[in-house]
């Protein structure tokens, strides 16, 4: 099929839909367009739109007309206000336009009429099946509820979230001067307002709380009118004791919607349909008008109607997944601000802005420099001093920088000893600025590697390798700490080395495996016995002779691996621990082993040496451990004496499944941080500086481990500084380096600027 349809069918009369009809309506003039919309031309459900410049210039490239129709109603504004505890923080140069929903939907009206679109109001769609029979496409385009998703959910296999706050659409006759966050403590618990201006006399208000919070404070026994009221009374100062008015406003629950295919045949989905992303970011009606664009743009560039709608698909759906990310971020911040109600006024609002990841510290500062600077004093940044090269003490330890140098199993040992290979490796990484430089797990027994390569601490030879490596880096980059992480294979050992191919099991010469449980990491895996009592005391000493020889070797902290499915974590997570004994069940005799081990290492580990421990906050499988399981583990192992919580997730279970994106594991991080009140290391996505100064500023972690980036980089630090133009305390360039401490200049790529305009 030729992928210029002619006749266009097109369900629901919302701005993606309306916007679709116009764009392909222009694109050929002798197409017969017709859109169904069930309710009247002047119904509409919410009050403002925001739209970003990005899909401005888009709606200018491809349709002047609409654009300059746009421009005659926008409002514009640069600055977000947050109050918080009677506080108000103001940072600007954010730039927003917008809108009414209403204003937008007349213009997108006029503008199919003009052209000739034919909209059905009060219209019930007929049947999506019966549409592509009659139409060359169907684009559904009929919402979060859409019908035709639905009768098609066995080839667009959706998937629904529904979140834990509630929320309702409202407005007020006045302009808000800015984007307004307002946060009420209530007696029944957090409520906050999303409010910004839509026209010279008028503003949208959302009022959002916790489900919990909802019905504690009676709102789900009171009708629309009443909750408008109430809403009113709670937010007076934020409104001017003005009050609010509703649209068939109603409470509902945020969905994400996702969708593993947007299109059967002829009939594709569009906006909301497709995808969801939470208010919070403002992106509904922004990704359904590019998505309009994208399938234009699609159907004219590609020869076939199949082709054309994979095409749209392979372009939207990075860019909606990487939206929806963001959204998932700020919806979460939002479900979990009380979280964060203690937090000084400006790290809460730098928090605030920055809680989808879009924005950033550096990208803060080109905004607003003096907001950005006025954080950076408040969390005790000298002048000059990104947050990532403020001093952390942990213990008697004090790291003169916040990055940390992720273990990272290198499967580089020859017999468990570390050689040259890991004096150079972990040298060049101290010598690469990071203010802690940790080890690989360093098993504690010959059966507790992973492979053959892996390097440990059970013999006195391993010992004195990892002294010359400790003292290499004390000697040559004085300043910079070395960690050592201790472990146990546990069911995933006995393997080849990662390169050879990842947990699989070896050839020949293998060792037995032990666990909590005799469960295989893959079926394809070697049965594990279940350890016995007398096994536990064995092990427990193993990690206790390993952490003595560690102290000696000079490592100046201790790092217990009790993550990724190894013999610790496995006894931590109840996929992997089937025990009915003393340590198996419930949560708390699943902690008791791991805890015995966590004493008996303190009790050897030198005092003045603080320990952390590594934990799998989420198994990504159902079942598993959870946010909130991660947060007990984290309060046992504070409890027992922790300096601090290093928060991975994941690799317990060989079925996971992951939520990939960046920075993705540091919610789990930052919640523990705030609920059990213990440092933390946030792990896992992090590449850039940018990112660690704004979560370290942000307060959601307090030291930002990175592995990948120091394998491509092992001066990634250094050069950090020197891409900041830092030169103080938090970082030093080694002697023989101090004439690469600036970035090399490289070949000029500008031209002479005109500077005479000579008139004929």
């Amino acid at each position: 099929m030729s992928s210029h349809p002619r006749r266009i069918a097109i369900i629901g009369g919302g701005p993606g839909g309306l916007y679709s009809a116009a764009l392909l309506k222009r694109l050929d003039p002798a197409r017969e367009i017709t859109v169904w919309e069930r309710n009247a031309p002047d119904d509409t459900f919410g009050f403002g739109v925001v739209l970003s410049d990005e899909t401005l210039g888009g709606i200018e490239h491809a349709d002047p007309t609409v654009y300059e129709a746009l421009q005659k109603h926008f409002v514009r504004w640069d600055d977000i206000d947050i109050v918080h505890r009677d506080t108000r923080q103001t940072s600007g140069g954010h730039g927003f336009a917008a809108l009414g929903r209403k204003r937008l939907l007349e213009i997108l009206h006029e503008r199919c009429r003009d052209l000739g679109v034919e909209l059905r109001f009060r219209s019930e769609a007929p049947y999506p099946a019966w549409l592509a029979e009659a139409y060359d496409l169907v684009i559904a385009t009929d919402g979060v509820n859409s019908t035709t998703r639905e009768a098609y959910t066995h080839v667009f296999q959706p998937h629904v979230a529904t979140h834990r706050c509630r929320y309702i659409w409202l407005a007020a006759d006045f302009a808000f001067d800015a984007f307004r966050f307002e946060i009420a403590e209530t007696e029944h618990g957090v409520m906050q307002l999303h409010g910004y201006p839509y026209a010279a006399d008028a503003s949208t208000v959302i009022v959002e709380m916790r489900e919990e919070v909802w019905r504690a404070a009676g709102f789900d026994e009171l009708g629309e009118q009443e909750s408008v009221e109430r809403c009113a009374k709670i937010f007076s100062d934020a409104l001017g004791g003005r009050p609010l008015r509703s649209n068939k406003s109603a409470w509902i629950n945020f969905r994400t919607v996702v969708n593993e295919h947007w299109s059967y045949g002829n009939i594709v989905l569009l906006g909301d349909a497709a995808h969801t992303a939470h208010f919070s970011i403002g992106s509904g009606t922004k990704l359904a008008v590019e998505d309009a664009l994208a399938l234009a743009a699609c159907l004219e560039e590609q020869p076939t109607l199949a082709e054309a709608l994979t095409a749209y698909e392979t372009e939207r759906k990075p860019v909606v997944a990487s939206t929806q990310r963001a959204a998932r971020a700020s919806l979460e911040w939002f479900e979990n601000i009380a979280l964060y109600l203690r937090q000084p006024p400006r790290q809460f609002a730098f928090n605030l802005l920055t809680r989808s990841r879009r924005v950033t510290h550096d990208n803060l500062r080109l905004r607003d420099a003096g907001f950005t600077e006025s954080v950076e004093r408040e969390f005790g940044c000298p002048p000059g001093t990104p947050p990532m090269f403020t001093p952390f003490r942990l213990r008697g330890l004090t790291l003169r920088n916040r990055v940390v140098v992720s273990p990272m199993d290198m499967y580089s040992s020859v017999q468990g000893i570390p050689g040259d290979f890991h004096l150079v490796h972990l040298g060049a990484r101290a010598l690469g600025g990071a203010g802690l430089v940790m080890t690989e797990m360093v098993c504690v027994s010959e059966e507790g590697r992973i492979t053959p390569g892996c390097a440990g601490l059970y013999t006195g030879r391993q010992g004195e390798a990892w002294r010359r490596i400790t003292e290499f880096v004390h000697d040559r980059s004085p300043g910079t700490a070395i960690g050592v992480q201790l472990g146990h294979s546990g069911r995933k050992g006995s393997t080849k080395l990662m390169w050879e191919g990842m947990d699989e099991p070896l050839p020949d010469g293998n060792w037995p495996l032990v666990a909590a449980s005799p469960l295989p990491y893959k079926p394809e895996s070697q049965l594990p016995r279940q350890l016995s009592r007398a096994q536990l005391t064995d092990i427990r000493e193993q990690f206790t002779a390993a952490a003595w020889r560690a102290a000696r070797a000079g490592f100046d902290l201790l790092e217990l691996h009790c993550a990724h499915g190894y013999l610790l974590s496995g006894f931590l997570s109840p996929l992997t621990n089937r025990r009915t004994d003393a340590y198996g069940g419930s949560l708390e005799k699943r902690l008791r082993f791991p805890l015995e081990v966590f004493d008996a290492v303190r009790g050897v580990w030198p005092e003045e040496r603080p320990m952390t421990v590594r934990i799998s906050a989420t198994d990504w499988a159902e079942g598993g451990t959870t946010a909130e399981d991660a947060v007990e583990i984290a309060r046992a192992f504070a409890a027992h004496g922790v300096d601090a919580i290093d928060v991975s997730t994941g690799q317990v279970v060989a079925e996971e499944k992951p939520e990939y994106g960046r920075s993705y594991q540091t919610p789990f991080a930052d919640r523990i941080r705030h609920e059990v009140g213990v440092p933390v290391v946030a792990v896992g996505a992090i590449s850039s500086w940018d990112d660690v100064n704004s979560l370290i500023l942000a307060g959601r972690t307090d030291l930002c481990a990175l592995a990948r980036p120091h394998l491509y980089d092992p001066h990634w630090t250094l050069h950090a500084a020197a891409e900041q133009g830092y030169e103080g305390p938090g970082v030093a360039w080694p002697d023989p380096y101090r004439a690469g401490s600036r970035p090399p200049q490289t070949g000029r790529t500008d031209a002479p600027k005109p500077r005479l305009t000579l008139e004929g």
